[in-house]
């Protein structure tokens, strides 16, 4: 069976379409960085383990947080949960298509039949909109092919994987509620919320500390590294391509912050948008030097690359700051 009518979500990034898909199936349709902004997405985090065969550079807030930023910003009810139990996994999602509802899952995307380049990554978002004897049919971001179908079979490995990121057997649902939606009021809450989370970070490697700090690690990377080759060229892809929007997500931020400020004509709203046209393109910059960097082997693209991140790190401080400042009271009435 599938959900007859359902309008898919077109989206880049992983989360915001799987939302998007469940959002549209309540009569709610934003644009992807409209959705983003609302989920109080952007962030940064600088991650290495000795598990890690490289760091993970990620520019976004952690997994499972956008979903529920977005819900309590639209006055949505979201439910999640998980289970140990794959077979129950997979009956209650089955129960929730039976009765016509979309459903959102986590899972780790390396077991999908569509992706053409399998990777491990458990933070991975998809929805669900239908199902038959033997495949699952999905809406995935556009790079993946949009509406796609798995093998139950697949599904439930990529559900039940464990590892980093990893959740059991992960999915949700969101329905309207009785309280009405502000969307200008909900956009100042999700700027400053965003901004004092990123402008706080509760460890170093994270917000804009982090960035400063990944400046430093390029260095240390590049000289340990046993594949720089394979290693900087995965990570400038991870960047601009894996699911990011591009400039490792900045170019959703900037595209929020233009659309709210052509919705709300405040000040801060227009600077904070031209500052990330800027930000954005010294990201795609750093990539770029990442491609440089994978091909030459020349430490002096790290050395460029590191110079970058400092002014990224100081330009994202100053740009989230001002942002911080919005105060509600400044909503025409």
């Amino acid at each position: 069976m599938k959900i007859e009518n359902i309008k898919t979500f077109d989206g880049q990034h992983c989360e915001t379409t799987a939302t998007g898909t469940l959002l549209s199936q309540l009569g709610i349709e934003l644009s992807e960085p409209m959705l983003f902004g609302l989920g109080e997405g952007l962030g940064f985090i600088f991650w290495n383990m000795k598990t890690m065969s490289f760091p993970f550079i990620g520019g976004r807030i952690k997994t499972d947080l956008l979903t529920q930023n977005i819900a309590r910003n639209l006055n949505l009810e979201l439910t999640v949960k998980e289970t140990t139990s794959k077979q129950k996994a997979w009956t209650n999602v089955k129960e929730l298509l039976d009765s016509g509802q979309a459903v959102g899952l986590k899972l780790d995307c390396f077991h999908l039949d569509y992706f053409s380049r399998p990777f491990h990554f458990a933070g991975h978002y998809t929805a669900i909109y239908g199902y038959n004897n033997e495949d699952a049919f999905l809406v995935d971001t556009k790079q993946q092919g949009g509406q796609v179908k798995t093998s139950l079979k697949s599904l439930e490995l990529a559900r039940a994987e464990k590892g980093p990121m990893s959740s059991r057997n992960l999915y949700y649902t969101l329905s309207k509620t009785d309280k009405k939606t502000d969307l200008e009021a909900s956009i100042i809450m999700a700027v400053r919320n965003n901004a004092t989370d990123y402008l706080n970070p509760p460890i170093t490697n994270i917000g804009y500390k982090g960035i400063v700090k990944t400046s430093r690690e390029i260095v240390k990377w590049f000289k340990h590294s046993e594949d720089i080759e394979n290693e900087f060229k995965t990570s400038a892809m991870m960047m601009e391509k894996a699911g990011t929007g591009g400039a490792l997500f900045r170019n959703l931020y900037r595209d929020f912050l233009k659309e709210s400020y052509d919705l709300l004509k405040i000040s801060e709203l227009k600077e904070g948008h031209k500052a990330f046209v800027e930000i954005a393109e010294l990201w795609t910059s750093v990539a770029q030097l990442f491609e440089r960097v994978s091909q030459t082997k020349g430490f002096k693209y790290i050395q460029q690359a590191s110079d970058i991140l400092k002014a990224i790190s100081d330009k994202e401080k100053r740009t989230m700051e001002m942002l911080e400042g919005i105060k509600p009271s400044r909503l025409k009435l």
